[in-house]
């Protein structure tokens, strides 16, 4: 067999490709921006014609997988945590119309907060959906889980979530191939009402999805993911799931810990494994990157005097990653500290690049509303959110994708005139458009600035679906064409710059500024290519 040396990410899109997936459905955010990345440079991929190119949002994506899925075919949607959230809506719904072709979800959390707004965890999502969860511990059950879910999801005609987290997604190891399989062949739904979320029919596979639970619980028995290792020592019983796992096994070179442990990757929980294991057991320790959610699951199942040990009691961080350290703490190891960070390490914050457009962009934006005071910038998800650092300390806000512009409206409605929003081009098509639809709708005296920078810069430069398209769009919904301007971010430029922000500031209505200027880590790559091909 094959061995590849692949990140968690790339084990990932490799097993969908041995799979058969027909297509793979995703918006870059870190970290799980790799899979599709894999994928579209993967020369298998483009000889099998899977559909591989980024969607406009997170919904969008999940929507089309389940679309494919309806025809027969494999698909994958892939998104970050806080992507889940915008495909909430098909996400919480799928899993009542269920699955024709194997759908796999898979997201990608980030505890710690590394790139993120929030340290949410998917299994949470997992749990209010009744849908199974597989949570690999390494990059070879990675490969091999993924193509396990596939298998599941057509099974039991169910979507199903494979989920990680940062550490995992980002690190490598050797990962062996299996054989491949082939694509379905299109294949409509045996029902076809299934997809047909009318009441009557909702509630009838409402009542399925409930009926379905009792088997997904008895295959997480006897899933070869949930595995029940014997110890010695039954002073206390560890539950340790996902990467989790691996962190206790660091603990002991030989990898041969003296408690009895539940290696947990395949959910529902094993309630009989896990009743085996606290009758057994003094005391019972929960390891687990994210939320304790089997923790809180065993307090309310099995507490009946033993003690449970975890992340609520303080055995283990509440918050943030788990690593070998905070685990060989809790088992009572000595913590190998290692040299401390130098200062001059640990104090240095992220920045923009040299030569980013969005300087030239904040400096005009800081000059022209200066005389109007402070706090009066909403800004978005991506490189331009670093304006809120010094030195330009330029925007007052960062919730989620698209919230500038409508924050932005809200200001304004509540009386805070001029309101200003700052999105980039591929956040504004992600999220943005329907939020500028609504102030102009309105009328509210807003200011836009829709960063346009021809990528998806913070994830690593993206093709991004507003290139060479902002103005059309902004056109179409409805923006004055007297008070939609595009201008060009330079130092040379600046003074025009911020003359024609301060005049759009002083409008009553909606205007829209684009700065736009190729993002500098994109024009030097582009340069580089073209550099090399001449050379060859």
């Amino acid at each position: 067999m094959q061995k590849l040396l692949l990140l968690g990410d790339e084990a990932i899109a490799q097993a969908a490709i041995d799979a058969g997936i027909s297509g793979i459905y995703a918006y870059p955010g870190t970290p799980s921006t790799e899979i599709t990345e894999y994928i579209q440079k993967s020369k298998e991929a483009a000889e099998k014609n899977i559909h591989r190119t980024w969607a406009a949002n997170e919904k969008t994506a999940l929507e089309t997988a389940i679309g494919m899925s309806y025809a027969g075919k494999r698909a994958m949607a892939s998104m970050k945590h806080v992507g889940l959230n915008v495909a909430a809506d098909p996400f919480m719904n799928v899993a009542i119309t269920g699955a024709n072709g194997g759908l796999v979800i898979v997201v990608a959390d980030d505890p710690s907060m590394h790139s993120s707004q929030n340290e949410q965890d998917s299994r949470t999502f997992g749990r209010f959906s009744m849908i199974p969860i597989f949570e690999p511990s390494n990059q070879q059950e990675a490969y091999d889980m993924t193509r396990y879910a596939f298998n599941f999801s057509e099974q039991y005609q169910i979507p199903v979530i494979v989920r990680i987290t940062t550490r995992l997604a980002h690190s490598r190891s050797g990962v062996t191939m299996a054989k491949k399989q082939e694509e379905n062949k299109l294949q409509m739904p045996k029902n076809l009402r299934q997809y047909v979320l009318l009441p009557a029919i909702a509630r009838k596979q409402y009542n399925e999805l409930i009926e379905k639970q009792v088997h997904f619980e008895e295959e997480s028995e006897n899933s070869i993911y949930n595995k029940f290792i014997e110890g010695s020592d039954k002073s206390m019983g560890i539950i340790a799931s996902g990467i989790a796992y691996n962190y206790l096994m660091e603990n002991y070179p030989d990898r041969k810990c003296p408690y009895p442990i539940i290696k947990l990757s395949q959910y529902p929980i094993p309630r009989k494994m896990i009743k085996k294991l606290y009758d057994m057991c003094d005391s019972i320790m929960v390891m687990e990157e994210g939320y304790p959610i089997i923790e809180e699951l065993l307090r309310g199942i099995l507490d009946d005097g033993k003690t449970i040990k975890g992340r609520l009691d303080g055995s283990l961080p509440r918050a943030g990653e788990l690593d070998p350290n905070s685990v060989a703490k809790a088992l009572g190891f000595k913590r190998y500290e290692g040299n401390p960070v130098p200062e001059v390490v640990k104090q240095r914050p992220p920045a923009l690049c040299v030569g980013c457009s969005h300087i030239d962009s904040y400096n005009a934006l800081n000059e022209a509303i200066k005389k109007y005071g402070e706090g009066r910038v909403f800004a978005d998800i991506g490189c331009y959110t670093l304006g809120a650092l010094p030195p330009f300390n330029a925007i007052n806000s960062c919730v989620d994708m698209g919230a500038s512009i409508t924050m932005a409206k809200g200001a304004a409605n509540a009386g805070l005139v001029p309101a200003v929003a700052v999105i980039g081009d591929s956040t504004f098509t992600h999220s943005g458009m329907t939020s500028l639809l609504d102030a102009i709708i309105d009328k509210t005296p807003i200011t836009v600035l829709i960063l346009d920078n021809s990528t998806t810069g913070m994830t690593g430069g993206q093709d991004s679906h507003g290139f060479g398209r902002i103005e059309d769009i902004c056109l179409g919904l409805g923006v004055e064409r007297e008070h939609l301007h595009i201008i060009k971010p330079l130092r040379k430029n600046h003074e025009e710059n911020v003359a024609l922000i301060a005049d759009e500031l002083a409008y009553d209505g909606v205007s829209v500024i684009i700065p736009t200027r190729e993002c500098i880590q994109t024009l030097n790559r582009r340069m580089r290519q073209k550099f090399k091909a001449k050379a060859e």
